[in-house]
């Protein structure tokens, strides 16, 4: 009798305890770690000032969100391997959510294939790949281009220059944001008799940039346009060695950029909101590993002109 007794008590724990795990099952995902969703924010590398400020936007987020984990992962320079590299140490560090601005779109596509695998959401910052996501949040860069190569026209127009050669300084000729902004200032010339010479890529260090920016300058270019923040700061220094005439306009907000742009070397940058790309992405990461669906594939942070005038 006394065995039957404790065979009906353990049973009865059995099933209470299998409608205690069902009742905790939900259309989330449930957080890594004492309840909290663990989210790792992976840029192109640390350096940019840019990148600094995309944290900055995460890391505010998570804390008035309060049940996320963060942790910021990038590599020392832009390089497609380290980057790939962060997203393995991320899914081995139990990653919910990667927030990524891609640094090539498609050389991280076998390790974001293997995030999916292990149930990990996808949400672009600044720069998608070519693999699919929950959400972009990014510049239009191509819209932001041609901008830029408006504002470039208009100085020079106002100079009384209305041809001669134009130099770009890229980071490379992968990186999906980058490249969308060259083909929108290249778009803005069109119909003009000015020549765009063949872009040279700097992988975003300021150096080599300066040093491409200063073959141009040899090369009697009457503007440069940066695509990026260290492209950006190289031209700048080159045109400011040069004695300040070429006009240089370029991407992204910086103290040294801002500093350029009010000594006059360089006249302008399009300066994204690199904040919201962080904050409203972590905002999107949460909400999708809660269960809940997003409105829209792609948002579009915006971008102001940025010159001597606005500072």
């Amino acid at each position: 009798m006394k065995k039957k007794i404790i065979g009906v008590v353990l049973t009865l724990v059995l099933i209470i305890g299998l409608v205690g795990c069902a009742s905790d099952t939900g259309t989330g995902t449930e957080g890594s770690e004492g309840g909290n969703y663990k989210v790792y924010l992976i840029t192109m590398d640390q350096m940019d000032q840019h990148w600094v400020t995309v944290d900055g936007g995460a890391k505010k987020a998570a804390e008035e969100l309060g049940n996320v984990d963060y942790v910021w992962l990038a590599p020392d320079v832009k390089d497609d391997a380290k980057q790939i590299e962060s997203i393995n140490n991320a899914i081995a560090g139990g990653a919910d959510a990667i927030l990524l601005a891609a640094n090539g779109p498609t050389a991280v596509t076998s390790a974001l294939r293997e995030a999916e695998a292990e149930g990990v959401k996808i949400v672009y910052v600044d720069s998608p790949a070519d693999f699919p996501a929950e959400q972009t949040l990014a510049t239009d860069n191509e819209a932001a281009g041609t901008t830029a190569g408006l504002e470039m026209i208009k100085a020079l127009e106002a100079k009384g220059v209305t041809s001669g050669k134009i130099g770009i300084v890229n980071v490379n000729a992968s990186t999906a944001s980058t490249v969308a902004r060259e083909k929108g200032f290249r778009a803005a010339f069109e119909g003009k008799d000015f020549e765009i010479l063949e872009t040279q890529y700097g992988e975003g260090d300021a150096a080599r940039s300066k040093d491409i920016a200063a073959n141009y300058i040899t090369e009697g270019v009457v503007g440069i346009f940066g695509a990026n923040e260290g492209s950006t700061v190289g031209a700048g220094n080159a045109i400011k060695e040069a004695g300040g005439e070429v006009i240089g306009v370029g991407f992204d907000k910086s103290d040294t950029i801002l500093q350029l742009i009010q000594e006059g070397n360089l006249l302008a940058t399009m300066a994204q909101n690199p904040d919201v790309m962080g904050y409203e992405g972590m905002k999107t990461a949460v909400k999708v590993l809660e269960g809940n669906t997003v409105d829209k594939d792609y948002v579009d942070t915006g971008v102001s002109v940025i010159n001597k005038d606005a500072l």
